[in-house]
């Protein structure tokens, strides 16, 4: 009888164990999964308004604003036209006039590769010419800004570089012209006026006649470059540092002016280990002189405007 008994109580204790169990659980889960719940709304909350401020800036930019461009005509858009260290650099080319006046040109860019060019450019005081395409990640902005800042020219190469787009029509090349020209004032200050046509101004790509189009660049107070040395890299990647030092300095005795081609980008990588050694040879010849573009220098061009 008395074991009967401890054992009805045993069994109730567990019930009561089990029911008080039960309840707690009914109210700690609700409540934990309220809070995990409660903490990603909030999460949710500001990633919404974040986006909403990012998309409030991407259409109405401020003038500070990097990474962000606004379309306008060429005509419509007057802009100054002072390139960061022309005075200082038109002082030393009238001091060099009798020198060969070597011009290393670099196209394509900003890559991964033009801080490099940049530091071996700074460490021979030596000053370039960028023809850039239309790129808005971070980094590309900021080389962008480097390219003004450290006294080279920047140039424009066309926006997009995709070569059906911008010959498929003299207002889809005006288009793409005009983008970059907005995008690069920008997010620089630098309202860019040198070009270079993507596969040059003789390319037979384009379903628009070239003639028409360099006299557009005329009429707008664009100048256009060719050139009339090729280190060799726009073949491929892979052009060894021998090849390149060779095409580019064994080309120079029978040139007064010399428009150098290269090219900025990601898998250019031996045209940068080139570099310092294209600059060192044509520094020992004692007869040349490094230069940037600006608006007193005299371009070399496949083709010229009727």
């Amino acid at each position: 009888m008395e074991e009967r008994s401890y054992d009805r109580r045993r069994r109730i204790r567990l019930l009561k164990r089990i029911i008080l169990g039960t309840i707690a659980a009914a109210i700690i889960i609700p409540t934990g999964v309220s809070i995990l719940l409660g903490i990603r709304v909030i999460s949710l909350q500001n990633k919404i308004t974040r986006l909403e401020e990012a998309l409030a800036d991407y259409e109405n930019p401020p003038e500070n604003v990097t990474g962000v461009y606004t379309t306008a005509s060429i005509e419509e858009s007057p802009r100054d036209t002072v390139q960061a260290g022309e005075v200082a650099q038109e002082k030393h080319r009238e001091q060099e006039q009798t020198k060969k006046q070597i011009y290393l040109t670099f196209d394509d860019g900003p890559s991964q590769n033009t801080d490099e060019i940049l530091d071996i450019l700074k460490e021979y005081n030596v000053k370039a010419t960028f023809f850039v395409v239309g790129k808005m990640d971070e980094q590309s902005v900021k080389a962008y800004q480097r390219i003004v800042a450290e006294g080279h020219t920047l140039a424009m190469h066309s926006y997009s570089h995709k070569y059906d787009e911008i010959y498929a029509s003299k207002e889809s090349f005006i288009e793409d012209l005009s983008m970059l020209q907005e995008y690069l004032y920008q997010v620089t200050g630098i309202w860019s006026r040198f070009y270079r046509f993507p596969g040059g101004s003789s390319n037979t790509v384009s379903k628009v006649d070239m003639q028409e189009l360099t006299a557009y660049l005329e009429e707008s107070g664009i100048t256009y470059f060719d050139w009339n040395i090729a280190c060799g890299d726009a073949v491929s990647g892979q052009v060894s540092v021998e090849e390149l030092v060779e095409n580019t300095v064994g080309n120079l005795d029978n040139i007064n002016r010399g428009f150098v081609l290269m090219h900025d980008a990601v898998e250019k990588k031996t045209t940068v280990e080139a570099l310092p050694e294209i600059i060192e040879k044509i520094q020992e010849r004692g007869d040349a002189v490094f230069l940037p573009v600006t608006d007193e220098t005299v371009p070399v061009q496949h083709m010229t405007a009727k």
